[in-house]
């Protein structure tokens, strides 16, 4: 089970990783396109956001959490994979809402734009395959090595947790 969860989170991660690479080579086409052209393009630009970029960000995230509940993953590396993510779902979303923007009439996307969103995103994608496979040994200094345990959010939350109850 594991094994097929981790290919399937493998696989949904490349296709991700690549979707989010290709999205501002298609933007950048934008300027130069007009008509039946321009409608081709956005029509093509949402049917790749939302036809397989997004259920691959989907698949990735949920095998994922899948994996961490079956190995129970706790080390530091893993904290800061999280918070990679994170920003790989912030551009997710402002890709997104680019998607809306950018097709509107008289609008373009700038060069410069281009240029940073994939040094950006390539930056990211690297930062994880650094950490996911070079795992490095951090060590945690130990006033807040107790967030990072187990069960330390229960713990934490406690008494809201009681409160809500």
């Amino acid at each position: 089970m594991v094994i097929l969860l981790k290919f399937v989170h493998i696989l949904s991660i490349a296709i991700w990783s690549a979707g989010l690479l290709c999205l501002p080579f298609l933007y950048v086409q934008r300027r130069r396109l007009e008509d039946d052209a321009l409608h081709r393009l956005h029509n093509f630009t949402r049917f790749i956001y939302v036809g397989v970029i997004s259920p691959a960000a989907f698949m990735a995230v949920a095998c994922g959490i899948a994996l961490i509940f079956l190995q129970a993953t706790y080390q530091p590396w893993f904290s800061v994979k999280l918070a990679l993510v994170g920003i790989m779902v912030m551009i997710h979303v402002m890709s997104g809402l680019m998607i809306l923007r950018l097709f509107e009439p008289g609008q373009t996307y700038p060069y410069w734009r281009f240029v940073a969103v994939t040094v950006l995103t390539t930056s990211v994608i690297g930062a994880i395959l650094f950490v996911v496979l070079g795992k490095p040994v951090w060590s945690i200094d130990r006033h807040i090595a107790g967030i990072f345990a187990p069960g330390a959010l229960g713990v934490m939350l406690g008494e809201l947790i009681a409160w809500l109850r």
